[in-house]
């Protein structure tokens, strides 16, 4: 048994290793051509273009390994099967499940790696390939800013462009920027200039903008003063040939320490579990807080039986008015009802993204649990699978492999949709595709056990035969 244990092994291993560093190539270079304008011709070392590789790698394996297990599962027991070696080893008097017993093994110390991944590595790479393309904008300000629209990115100015041009796309034509954007200050500059050129020295903490054929507008300032005064106040037009602007960007640097520190792909499971449990408190705060508004608003400031004498009283609340005092009542009456409606709608709004919020931590909490098993559900799935349709090499297997594995992607992006939308739980979002396909599993594993094809065709049109035959009185030839 063990020369056949090593065998099965030999036989899954070797289309294992090649299928799983050409999926996660695959991944890679896709990611890497979305991310490829932010990275060609910047300057940027081939050291650092291979370390942005390693993290993309690290963040793509844990998707590279479900799919390599289910492509070489039905490859290798497919080769078996149509070779004939898996109906020797059944004549040997060896199950199915004895003869797979070793790779199951095998597959539980992967979903073990797979977790390992996801709970270690990936929130690292995740963290480092999101915070290296932010340094990238600080050593090239220029990716930090999108033609056709305001830049506000840099604080106290708002630039605008129509568009980027270049080999470093350090080029700007028809270029406006308004500058000293604080509300309460009146001094307000705005530049114009036919084209514009960046420019930045490794490790200054400035960008350089230099203008070309513009003008410079400033409204001379005065303290005290309203908007009308001011409109009345004279301003300066100045127009320059050549200008030179020196703008701060070491803010755009500091992106780590505030925005990607919490993203929920850069936590580990401990960490989104403490994560969700803190969101929860303010989330309960802020509902309490809102019901007692609500009591309050109806003018219920405490909840006390009614001592109310109704001797005397009409059942009909009108009827105890006269003409005027009704018509003010329903007027009151309406008033409330439609600032309450329109607060009930504002608090709806806020609700659905507070909780949204909170979801998106539960949901990938159980989603990083539920992708590590997977793994095992894909191989009981493609193991059967492949010595039921007895097709080994890589045509075929590999189409079946994709056509199963966009089921259980779709399946898990619809329910991380629904869980976020509160639709379903967080743990039957998280969790929706792999107990979906797990039934599925067990009855492929059934089937190839019996040596039965995936479906009975006969079994099911033989009922629809035997119905046609009875309406149209068909007798069978003897």
């Amino acid at each position: 048994m063990k020369i056949l244990n090593r065998y099965i092994l030999k036989s899954f291993l070797v289309p294992f290793l090649a299928t799983f560093f050409i999926i996660l190539f695959v991944l890679v270079m896709q990611v890497l051509w979305l991310q490829f304008d932010k990275i060609a011709g910047k300057g940027i070392g081939i050291g650092h273009i291979l370390q942005f590789l390693g993290y993309i790698a690290q963040m793509q394996v844990p998707l590279a390994l479900p799919i390599a297990i289910l492509l070489s599962s039905i490859m290798a027991l497919g080769t078996l099967a149509e070779n004939y070696e898996f109906a020797a080893i059944k004549s040997a008097g060896i199950s199915l499940q004895r003869f797979i017993r070793p790779l199951v093994i095998l597959m539980v110390l992967l979903s073990g790696l797979n977790f390992l991944f996801l709970n270690y590595a990936f929130p690292r790479a995740a963290f480092k390939f999101k915070n290296m393309l932010a340094d990238l904008k600080k050593t090239e300000p220029a990716l930090a800013l999108i033609p056709g629209s305001f830049n506000s990115e840099i604080p106290g100015y708002s630039i605008k462009f129509d568009e980027k041009y270049g080999e470093d796309d350090n080029f700007l034509k028809n270029v406006l920027i308004y500058t000293d954007l604080d509300k309460s200050n009146f001094n307000e500059k705005v530049i114009t200039a036919e084209s514009g050129e960046i420019s930045t020295e490794e490790g200054s903490r400035y960008m350089t903008l230099t203008l070309k054929n513009g003008y410079r507008h400033e409204e001379l300032p005065e303290k005290r003063r309203n908007y009308k005064d001011g409109a009345k106040l004279p301003a300066t037009k100045t127009y320059f040939k050549k200008a030179l602007i020196n703008i701060d960007v070491s803010d755009l640097s500091n992106v780590d320490r505030r925005e990607y520190t919490q993203d929920r792909e850069m936590l580990s499971l401990k960490q989104l579990n403490y994560y969700s449990d803190s969101l929860k408190v303010p989330y309960d705060d802020y509902i309490n807080s809102k019901a007692k508004m609500f009591l309050i608003r109806t003018g219920i400031s405490d909840i006390k039986n009614d001592t109310t004498d109704f001797i005397g009283i009409s059942p009909n609340i009108l009827d105890n008015f006269d003409d005027n005092n009704k018509v003010m009542l329903l007027n009151n009456a309406e008033e409330s009802l439609k600032n309450t409606l329109d607060d009930i709608a504002g608090f709806n709004s806020v609700l659905k993204n507070k909780q949204k919020f909170l979801n998106v931590y539960d949901t990938e909490y159980h989603r990083r649990l539920a992708f590590s098993f997977a793994c095992l559900v894909l191989f009981f799935i493609g193991a059967p699978l492949g010595s039921i349709i007895r097709k080994g090499g890589f045509g075929f297997p590999m189409i079946m492999a994709i056509l199963i594995f966009v089921v259980y992607f779709f399946i898990s992006t619809l329910g991380r949709n629904m869980a976020w939308s509160s639709t379903v739980t967080a743990p039957v979002g998280g969790w929706m595709a792999t107990l979906i396909l797990l039934p599925f599993g067990i009855f492929l594993m059934i089937r190839a056990t019996k040596e039965k094809g995936i479906f009975n065709l006969d079994a099911f049109l033989q009922p629809i035969t035997k119905i046609f035959k009875k309406m149209f009185n068909i007798k069978e030839k003897k």
